[in-house]
């Protein structure tokens, strides 16, 4: 899982409008322009094979040391889709060639990935060859890119990968940037694939706000949506959720059908005055209880009550895009008493056909209210990372372990496996997960793997750090590399985050004597590759742990227990702190353990890498 969703890039000296200027130039002195990649054959030597194509590709991540500084330099955001635009035609592509991709382009807070899943396996069910663009990915850069539901393969993104990167390469001259950064270079490269690949569509997924996310250079699309919006990203799109609708609202077309789900007052009414500004006919969608026959409910493959609200959208979304298509069997209208208190006009209500509810319930979205049931493991996988996010992951796990079947021969143990990244507010995550009366909160970077090698240690790395001693650093799995976080910055975090969660379960004690027994006096804090206590000036009260990587995290809490989960080292010093070691004697004699992983969509590919080696196949 890397980051890379900014659509921005450090711009060099020169103006983008004069780098254009001289382009254009050059284009003209060559003669008519070409539509897309060479489709000469890429030579398959060393150094140009997937592995090869993923780590030239990381090397165009923006390095952490430069993003306040671009941060800062975003006045002018308009510039930086120009610069998107510039990098398109040096790829080979004019803005009018993306009209033909028929494009459904996707924002919003939360649950715009799941929309676009939503959208894209309904269409799917119709014989439409689909693209789907999304971001981040989970475990494999590919993930980003896909066709007919399954991403590119290696040998395609490899061909499409070196045509581009070399297209870019001739084109550059010593006064411009050679190379997009990582999100936009994605995003061209997913163009490119959609097109000469021949999708009927394409489902884009914004990578940030939308306004000004490097996605919105698509000038034409069918049909837009915005899902549930929330606080996220402040420091880009604004800090409040006002500020934050504007930004979602500029993918907004003139003459261009967009639907929306339930907001709250104010942002809703920045909606509205965006699309009567830009003269886009926006709709409110019905909740999707709208759709449903008393005798029939409609199923969705993605469990949580707060994918309804996605779902509904994606219905939205797929209907106005085949009827705008003019394809036939599209759900006939149906007589509702329906009216929009909100003086936004309701979206249609209609009898969804068979590919709709067969689409709605075969979506899969790995990492988004996912549960892996392993014997008396049961993992329970949401990369949910705000606020609103958490609320409905919660709400989803209490009532998957409720409806869970209580184990009769032995105890239940219930654990908390988090992680957050980025600006969020860790304190109010954690403050929501309290009441989940978790038997153990279970803290890690975003770091894969480390194994003791000799007296240092060898770390595969999700991220690029900066040299922390006693580790070694060797290298990561190229899908799996970050050069936008120091290793140094996610360690500091994560003991951050246990004190927090310590200090919420000490008020918590304080309300209630029976919370107030603390374990064993601990002798000092350990010291080593595998377990990180934080100094406390008296003993820990709270069962938390600090891991240093997810591997040892796991290793910890399954116990040996989850047949599929084989680590590559075995640990060492695993149980030396008082929580860990009576903590495994219990996790070992558990009949039941329920994992809670949630606060980062990094931390859930990295587990889901581990749990499933299949998903790195």
């Amino acid at each position: 899982m890397v980051a890379g969703n900014l659509g921005s890039g450090f711009l060099g000296g020169m103006s983008w409008a004069r780098c254009r200027a001289l382009h254009a130039a050059l284009r003209l002195a060559a003669g008519p322009a070409r539509r897309g990649l060479s489709a000469r054959p890429v030579p398959q030597e060393p150094g140009m094979e997937y592995q090869d194509a993923v780590r030239t590709l990381n090397t165009l991540q923006t390095n952490a040391s430069f993003l306040e500084q671009i941060k800062q330099e975003r006045g002018n955001p308009q510039v930086q889709l120009e610069a998107m635009k510039d990098y398109l035609v040096r790829s080979g592509l004019q803005i009018e060639d993306l009209d033909r991709l028929k494009i459904i382009h996707v924002t919003g807070t939360k649950g715009k990935g799941s929309t676009c899943a939503f959208t894209e396996r309904i269409l799917r069910g119709y014989g439409l060859k689909t693209g789907f663009y999304s971001s981040p990915h989970l475990v494999q850069v590919r993930e980003r890119i896909r066709i007919n539901g399954e991403p590119i393969s290696p040998e395609l993104f490899t061909k499409y990968f070196w045509r581009l990167y070399h297209q870019l390469e001739e084109t550059k001259d010593d006064t411009c940037v050679s190379m997009p950064p990582y999100f936009r270079f994605l995003t061209i490269m997913a163009f490119h694939v959609f097109l000469q690949e021949k999708v009927d569509l394409a489902v884009v997924e914004v990578g940030i706000g939308g306004a000004y996310d490097c996605t919105n250079i698509v000038r034409k699309p069918v049909v837009c949506g915005i899902s549930s919006l929330g606080i996220d990203h402040t420091s880009i799109l604004g800090d409040t959720i006002e500020k934050i609708a504007w930004q979602k609202a500029g993918i907004f077309k003139p003459g261009v059908p967009a639907f929306t789900v339930s907001q709250p007052d104010s942002p809703l009414e920045v909606l509205k005055d965006q699309a009567r500004q830009l003269q886009c006919p926006l709709y409110l969608c019905p909740s999707l209880e709208a759709f449903e026959e008393e005798a029939e409910l409609l199923q969705l493959g993605l469990a949580g009550d707060h994918q309804r609200s996605n779902a509904a959208l994606a219905l939205q979304l797929a209907r106005c895009w085949l009827q705008r298509q003019g394809h036939k069997g599209i759900g006939e209208l149906r007589a509702t008493r329906l009216t929009s208190r909100r003086s936004l006009p309701l979206a249609p209500v209609f009898h969804p056909t068979l590919p709709m509810k067969q689409g709605l319930r075969h979506t899969e979205w790995l990492g988004r209210t996912q549960v892996l049931r392993r014997g008396a493991l049961t993992w329970y996988l949401d990369g949910a990372h705000t606020t609103s996010s958490i609320q409905a992951g919660i709400k989803w796990f209490r009532r998957a372990v409720l409806n869970q079947e209580k184990p009769v021969n032995g105890p239940e143990v219930r654990v908390l496996l988090f992680n957050a990244t980025g600006e969020r507010d860790t304190a109010a995550l954690l403050k929501l997960l309290q009441p989940c009366q978790f038997d153990y909160a279970v803290f890690c970077p975003n770091l894969t793997e480390m194994s003791p090698v000799g007296n240092a240690a060898m770390v595969l790395i999700r991220s690029y750090p900066t040299l922390l001693s006693p580790f070694l650093l060797t290298p990561t799995p190229p899908d799996q590399q970050n050069f936008t976080v120091t290793l140094d910055h996610m360690l500091t975090r994560c003991l951050e985050n246990q004190k927090q969660w310590n200090q919420l379960a000490e008020e918590k004690a304080g309300q209630d004597p029976w919370l107030a027994q603390a374990p064993e006096p601990s002798t000092g804090p350990l010291h080593g590759p595998l377990l990180l206590v934080p100094p406390a000036p008296r003993p820990l009260n709270t069962n938390s742990l600090v891991f240093s990587c997810i591997s040892h995290a796991l290793q910890w809490i399954s116990q040996g227990r989850d047949p599929h989960f084989r680590p590559s080292s075995p640990p060492r010093g695993l149980h030396s702190h008082p929580v860990a070691s009576s903590g495994a004697v219990l996790l070992k004699e558990a009949s039941s353990i329920q994992v809670l992983v949630t606060g980062s969509l990094h931390l859930v590919g990295g587990v889901l890498k581990l749990l499933d080696p299949t998903l790195s196949q």
